[in-house]
């Protein structure tokens, strides 16, 4: 089945939903491969074996008994925070037909599993109900990358305008939920200017979120040709630059330390330092 940007979209079942995670003690992910097809996504690597080849961004498959399993899966496991979602965005596009997400929320919140969230997708805020209904056991964030929506669209095709997520993150805050902002991966001469990083602060500043992330650009499976393909079309002359910062070590530890001086000046003068965590 073709979604309607010609994504290749497949129905599959799961044994298992509620795994284990480096990033809080469960990550529940309801879709393999994600329709966003952010250039720089990590993601990559949970289907290089089921899916060799294709393109990050032309293929979701959807555990369409995820909820079921994960029905059964609470009753046994032990009660630790679920992160949603790690390796696919629980939003994405297909969400709003299959609705696998919102149903695994509702459980996990039925049985006081505390949740971490972090979404492209303006499609979040459909479950704003189930949010404020348990919001204790709720911290919400949104990632983003710039405030240039040109850049955004070459980049994030097909996530949420970063506007929407911002306008999304401070309802989420106004109505008492822990919020935090994930800002990045920075894009070495894209993205890690002093007047795109400042406007991001700003407005984290002013949706007054509980702390926020800032990280740069790694390289991890398959994201070098991503990004090459990327830089071909619209900055061929950073091609080279990029090569270097992700494969030339003394290359990489100058930008880095470069990269994180210039953050921490402008947190300080944002007075955001106190709440910052850098990545890198």
């Amino acid at each position: 089945m073709l979604a309607k940007d010609g994504c290749r979209v497949r129905e599959v079942e799961c044994r298992s939903v509620l795994n284990k995670s480096g990033l809080a003690d469960y990550a529940i992910n309801c879709y393999a491969g994600c329709e966003h097809g952010c250039v720089y996504c990590y993601a990559r690597f949970a289907t290089r074996f089921s899916h060799p080849g294709e393109m990050w961004g032309s293929f979701v498959d959807v555990k369409v008994n995820a909820p079921l399993v994960l029905a059964r899966e609470v009753k046994r496991r032990k009660v630790g925070r679920v992160f949603l979602s790690s390796v696919c965005d629980g939003w994405q596009p297909q969400e709003a037909r299959y609705g696998l997400t919102r149903r695994c929320l509702e459980t996990l919140l039925r049985y006081r599993y505390p949740v971490s969230i972090l979404t492209k997708s303006a499609l979040a805020g459909r479950d704003l109900d189930l949010l404020t209904f348990s919001k204790d056991d709720v911290e919400f964030g949104v990632t983003v990358t710039t405030l240039d929506e040109g850049l955004r669209q070459r980049i994030e095709p097909m996530a949420s305008p970063s506007a929407e997520r911002m306008a999304l993150l401070q309802e989420v805050k106004r109505r008492g939920i822990k919020t935090y902002a994930f800002l990045g991966p920075v894009l070495p001469h894209l993205s890690d200017t002093a007047a795109n990083l400042d406007s991001l602060l700003k407005v984290v500043k002013d949706i007054g979120v509980d702390y926020f992330y800032v990280d740069q650009l790694n390289q991890r499976f398959g994201v070098w040709q991503s990004l090459k393909n990327m830089l071909q079309n619209y900055a061929p002359e950073l091609i080279d630059v990029y090569r270097k910062i992700l494969f030339d070590q003394a290359t990489r530890r100058e930008y880095t330390e470069q990269l994180a001086s210039s953050v921490n000046v402008l947190a300080r003068r944002r007075e955001l330092d106190g709440k910052m965590k850098l990545c890198f």
